[in-house]
């Protein structure tokens, strides 16, 4: 509500056009990524991207303003939105759960169309210690920036949560940029067996989470240069970290699973 003052803690908020919109950009950006791996053509996929963009900008915009100069996040509401994160995440550990399981499912008894062995006959892994390796390293560094920068912004440092978070973010960037050169540079392709199939699925997903992490985190280093955050008063920020630190564990497990023991 736009009202200053209310009989209660809870956040009733006004209507809203950009849930209709993001629903459009949504089926749009389905339909565009179909159009575009049947008939080569991305019209329609660039259409879906601009209008879910400009939905995420301008929703984004509208809660933080109701969060941080309408005062409408309470105490009451602010833990609403920490359980609604914590069982987001909760069902983001199922979805991976997927993943791992017809991984283990094909690789620990692999059946005579595999050849009765793993990886497949003429699959060729890639060498754990190579780029995955570097990859490891480069998210369990970006847990410790994330932490930094969470920890200094408790503590009202606003330079060093700034060059936390920065770092989180380039750490992020790079990550996305050798898992590409991983990808082009791949001996196999998703159409290679359920090696391929479980690989590409499992750490594209995976992929996809990091791209929305380091957004997420971007967004969070404009507000706080912004000076949007408090000392008390930035659940954003810790939703970003939350989700980062489940990204890390997740790679942590695929990196085990898949580039070590199913290499």
């Amino acid at each position: 509500m736009m009202t200053t003052h209310s009989n209660h803690p809870f956040h009733l908020v006004d209507f809203s056009p950009w849930p209709l919109s993001g629903a459009i950009g949504a089926l749009i950006l389905t339909s565009g990524l179909t159009k575009w791996f049947h008939l080569f053509d991305i019209s329609l996929l660039l259409v879906g991207i601009s209008i879910t963009l400009l939905t995420m900008v301008q929703w984004w915009r509208d809660i933080t303003r109701e969060g941080t100069f309408q005062g409408l996040h309470t105490l009451k509401v602010s833990l609403g939105l920490r359980w609604g994160m914590i069982l987001f995440i909760v069902s983001e550990v199922f979805f991976f759960i997927s993943f791992f399981w017809a991984f283990f499912h094909s690789s620990l008894a692999p059946t005579i169309e595999l050849g009765t062995m793993w990886p497949p006959q003429g699959i060729y892994p890639f060498n754990p210690l190579h780029i995955p390796l570097l990859n490891t390293a480069i998210l369990l560094a970006s847990g410790v920036t994330i932490t930094w920068a969470h920890h200094e912004l408790m503590e009202g440092n606003h330079s060093q949560c700034t060059q936390g978070l920065t770092l989180t973010v380039i750490l992020g960037l790079y990550f996305t940029a050798l898992q590409a050169y991983e990808y082009i540079e791949a001996p196999f392709s998703i159409a290679d067996s359920i090696y391929g199939s479980s690989f590409f699925m499992a750490t594209g997903f995976h992929g996809l989470h990091v791209i929305i992490g380091s957004t997420f985190l971007l967004i969070c280093l404009t507000r706080h240069i912004k000076n949007q955050f408090s000392q008390t008063h930035h659940f954003g920020f810790e939703a970003a970290a939350w989700y980062w630190h489940f990204v890390d564990v997740v790679w942590l497990f695929l990196y085990l699973s898949i580039y070590w023991w199913g290499g």
